[in-house]
């Protein structure tokens, strides 16, 4: 017997989980929906697998301890202040993790050599340090 289950609108704007009947392109069960091919991508692995649930993610991207050292040491490269309006703390986290998968994934990538973060970690990331508004900042390829 097969039915399909509508499921509610989760919170700062993320949508629901769509398992793979709903996102064809995913093979671990754990993608969403994205609003571009480019971002479109699954990790690849089976459900088991998944790259969002392994330990070294969420130590490397979730981990909020380790998160603020690299905005600290960010903020000191760059000479950026701290952040200061509603969200901004969150989107930070998000941006360090974004670059924490990255760099764990695949070294460091040099100006304007940008990947793709499969959709499961975009999203483990997103609903770990939400956007108060929703309002997220999808894949740029380099200049």
């Amino acid at each position: 017997m097969c039915y399909l289950e509508v499921l509610p609108m989760l919170p700062h704007g993320a949508p629901p989980f769509a398992g793979v009947p709903g996102v064809p392109w995913c093979t671990c069960g754990n993608c969403r929906d994205m609003p571009t091919d480019l971002e479109r991508k699954c990790c690849g692995q089976d459900p088991n697998n998944c790259v969002s649930l392994l330990p070294h993610f969420s130590q490397y991207c979730l981990t909020e301890g380790f998160l603020r050292i690299h905005r600290q040491y960010q903020e000191d490269i760059t000479v950026l202040g701290q952040a200061s309006g509603p969200g901004d703390d969150n989107r930070e986290y998000h941006y360090a993790a974004y670059r924490h998968f990255i760099y764990w994934q695949h070294g460091s990538l040099g100006q304007g050599n940008r990947r793709v973060i499969p959709s499961c970690c975009v999203w483990r990331i997103r609903d770990r340090f939400p956007d108060p508004q929703g309002h997220y900042t999808g894949f740029v390829p380099g200049i």
